[in-house]
């Protein structure tokens, strides 16, 4: 394999530099820098930041709160029949057990908003990049994570970077 690699990069460099100047007829891209470095990309990702703190800050709370009544709980036990500590720990456990429940439920809401997302920004880039290609006469773009190697001009993404935030803004229009 390392052969191959080494063959093929001096074929590269052995190659004239008007052929290298050439556009590429496979272009390629890095979706997560394009998610991460335009406007777009970053409002969705500190929208779901806020979210989550917003999420993590109500778990506090909960956790606080929960964490008094145990200790009520304890520290009135040495008073309590056997019964009523029984019926008190097992309303506990059920309101635990019931918390956990919405507070899991409210988690995968978080996933599933943040996917939706992001499938709506991929959505919505597909076309910039459809257009990058056809002015720059590819006949095919392939995801970076796809590519084992290319050559740098293949790579589109800081132009589909610029013309995202050029044409889609924050993607809030």
């Amino acid at each position: 394999m390392t052969f191959w690699r080494v063959l093929l990069i001096c074929l590269c460099a052995a190659l004239p530099a008007r052929a290298q100047e050439v556009t590429p007829q496979i272009l390629v891209f890095d979706m997560n820098r394009i998610y991460f470095e335009t406007l777009y990309g970053r409002r969705i990702a500190e929208d779901l930041n806020q979210a989550a703190a917003a999420v993590q800050e109500e778990n506090e709370q909960i956790v606080a709160t929960l964490t008094e009544e145990e200790r009520s709980l304890t520290l009135r036990r040495p008073e309590m029949t056997p019964e009523d500590f029984r019926a008190e720990a097992d309303a506990f456990d059920a309101k635990v057990q019931e918390v956990r429940r919405v507070r899991d439920a409210k988690n995968i809401e978080l996933q599933t908003a943040d996917a939706e997302q992001r499938a709506t920004f991929e959505d919505r880039v597909q076309g910039i990049i459809a257009n990058v290609m056809l002015e720059r006469g590819a006949v095919i773009v392939l995801e970076q994570r796809s590519v084992v190697m290319s050559v740098r001009a293949a790579n589109i993404t800081d132009d589909v970077i610029v013309r995202v935030d050029a044409e889609l803004g924050d993607g809030t229009q």
